[in-house]
């Protein structure tokens, strides 16, 4: 089969690789209809996440159709249409049983490495470096899913693929980011990042009864949509964002704030993104913390601080006497994408959200190495892109 392949930094192909097999009972094998390059993926091509092995196959948003079931799978059959959640979760274990999917304790099978860096090991994830499973991603024509009785989200009929594919991450995680703010009646929401996740943020923090959303970006595409959405919009490169947002909120900060970039902020964004950056090029850091620094800053007194973009080390000089001292909550994860998937998928049945809106490139998989420049150099107004294997 055809897969997009990782061969070190900026180096993605489109190759041959052998079919994948059926390897456990609960196994399912689906052939591969949409897939989407995500901005985590973006991480991996600039070389960012440690321990990928040239020739693993990328990504983690996919759907497809089941063309085989494992013996011990009696929820999936042939020919049901799935999407696939990021998150590889057994259904059984003690984080699983509590609604943590991205906690599972048996979904990476070696957990050894990642123990070192994090304390403990979550959940193994699709196309996602071999401290977390090294399973193979979903930018392929097929792709085994592990524990398939547990993860996958049957497609009700009448839903095409473009409505559900994000299912499998960025529209839950824009949700999660909105659900950890507690939105209450009158919030003021400030969402750092207008990539698809933040786009997700933006429309999820409406459904939740947030009465005002600031998106803050410089992407002019990105700033439109968000303003298409029904967000108040801040240009960081032309806009003193902590200024703007006291200003905004009556000197008072935002109810919460959404960090939907994560550790490759804007370089040019501040005199400490800019340390950040020469920090990490001099391995003297592992992360870019700009934004969170600025979202600490710019909530609230007894605001929460929701994180959803990715950091993969240890990040350096946070505001945390900020954070004490004015009562700040933090909430954050990779998200449990199963827990989430029944009331999304109710809400894009109703229509209170077609999650479609963000795509802007489509391309069969052939395409997909020109692509990820694409979308990593934000051009041709890039915000999303789906390949169609």
């Amino acid at each position: 089969m055809k897969a997009l392949t990782w061969h070190g930094k900026h180096d993605i192909r489109c190759e041959s690789v052998p079919d994948p097999q059926i390897q456990e009972g609960r196994d399912a094998i689906i052939k591969v209809t949409a897939c989407a390059i995500c901005g985590s993926d973006l991480h991996l091509f600039n070389g960012v996440m440690p321990d990928m092995h040239s020739g693993d196959i990328m990504g983690h948003e996919t759907m497809g159709e089941v063309v085989e079931v494992g013996r011990d799978n009696k929820k999936l059959k042939v020919g049901d249409r799935v999407v696939v959640p990021f998150t590889i979760s057994c259904g059984e274990c003690f984080f699983c049983q509590r609604g943590f999917y991205s906690g599972c304790e048996r979904s990476n099978p070696d957990p050894s490495k990642v123990k070192k860096m994090w304390g403990n090991s979550p959940a193994g994830l699709f196309g996602y470096t071999h401290l977390l499973g090294g399973y193979s991603g979903g930018q392929a024509e097929y792709l085994r899913v592990p524990y398939a009785d547990v993860g996958p989200i049957k497609v009700p009929d009448g839903l095409t693929d473009e409505q559900v594919l994000f299912l499998s991450d960025i529209f839950p995680t824009g949700y999660m980011a909105a659900d950890f703010c507690n939105i209450q009646s009158g919030d003021t929401i400030a969402i750092w990042g207008c990539g698809p996740v933040g786009q997700m943020a933006i429309k999820s923090a409406f459904i939740l009864g947030a009465e005002r959303v600031i998106a803050i970006d410089t992407v002019p595409e990105r700033l439109a949509l968000a303003e298409a959405s029904g967000a108040i919009t801040l240009d960081f490169m032309d806009d003193d964002i902590y200024d703007k947002l006291m200003e905004l909120t009556n000197g008072r900060g935002a109810d919460a704030c959404i960090d939907a970039v994560g550790t490759e902020a804007d370089p040019s964004a501040s005199w400490d993104s800019r340390l950040d950056r020469i920090k990490v090029a001099t391995f003297m850091g592992t992360d870019r913390p700009h934004v969170l620094r600025q979202a600490i800053h710019c909530c609230r007194n007894f605001g929460t601080v929701s994180i959803v973009g990715v950091y993969g080390g240890f990040l350096d000089k946070i505001p945390m006497g900020s954070a004490i001292n004015r009562g700040l909550t933090f909430r954050m994860a990779q998200t449990p994408v199963q827990h989430y998937l029944p009331l999304l998928m109710e809400r894009i049945q109703k229509d209170e959200i077609d999650p479609s809106f963000v795509i802007t490139h489509r391309a069969p998989l052939e395409e997909g190495p020109d692509l990820y420049k694409t979308f990593r150099d934000k051009k041709d107004g890039c915000i999303k892109v789906v390949l169609k294997p």
